[in-house]
């Protein structure tokens, strides 16, 4: 077994704490700028197209993230506390909700550019943001949070400010799967020098992603009181609805694609 007691902090000066989670996250942004650039260069692509891409995802992922997690888990307490739904430094993001505002900011930024559509820029960003799911999880894993349940395995992590039980380390199991998802969805875009059908990486995203964390749902517990009742819990009921899009974007729609053609 391994003893988990890192400090999610890495130092401080003064009032102020550089912690693990934020320097990951900050990197989830600044690697997927560096890859996006690259794509954006291979495809002809103004740099600053990428640079008013890069504001409506920061937006969309912060804002979709911290609205998902007071919404979708705790709402009762913050529409009683409304001003603390802008308290991001408190903690709290769900990534459903960045999936569904992500989507929403990208279909705005779409729309004041020609020669862009959805499923071209969805196909694209795809690929950073798996990327960012694996920074993201390992920054949970620094914050000793979103873990596992109590097991048995050899490699099963001891969460020294939880409670000294032996759980599953699923922070790293989501982080390898996004990270793997991640290699794949690059390998796809650059054999196929950019010409790949749209919508296909980013249906292949919806359903590896989300299909593989309703399944470790089952291992994790659950993050609020009232999923302790439920059949599915909320992570699990948010990513079906994700995964049907998949398969729809990947099989109806290739299907009238073709009939157009």
């Amino acid at each position: 077994m391994i003893y988990w007691d890192v400090s999610p902090d890495i130092f401080s000066i003064g009032p102020v704490t550089i912690r693990w989670y934020g320097l990951l996250f900050a990197a989830s942004f600044i690697v997927g700028y560096q890859l996006m650039m690259v794509i954006f260069n291979k495809e002809g692509r103004s740099e600053k197209d990428l640079n008013d891409l890069v504001w409506y995802m920061v937006i969309g992922t912060v804002a979709g993230a911290r609205l998902g997690h007071c919404l979708f888990y705790s709402p009762e307490y913050y529409l009683s506390h409304p001003l603390e739904i802008l308290m991001v430094w408190k903690g709290g993001l769900a990534s459903h909700g960045a999936a569904i505002a992500i989507p929403l900011s990208l279909y705005l930024y779409i729309r004041s550019r020609k020669g862009f559509t959805f499923l071209w820029i969805m196909d694209r960003v795809v690929i950073t943001v798996a990327l960012s799911g694996f920074f993201i999880r390992m920054g949970n894993l620094f914050n000793s949070e979103i873990f596992g349940k109590p097991t048995d395995v050899p490699w099963a992590f001891v969460f020294s400010i939880v409670d000294g039980q032996p759980r599953h380390p699923t922070q790293i199991y989501e982080a390898l799967a996004y990270l793997m998802i991640f290699i794949l969805l690059l390998v796809m875009y650059l054999r196929s020098q950019g010409k790949i059908r749209e919508g296909k990486l980013f249906g292949i995203f919806l359903i590896l992603v989300f299909g593989f964390r309703f399944f470790v749902e089952f291992i994790k517990e659950n993050q609020s009181q009232f999923e302790e009742g439920l059949i599915l819990n909320m992570g699990q009921l948010l990513s079906i609805p994700l995964v049907l899009m998949g398969i729809y974007i990947l099989t109806v729609k290739e299907k009238k694609t073709i009939k157009l053609q």
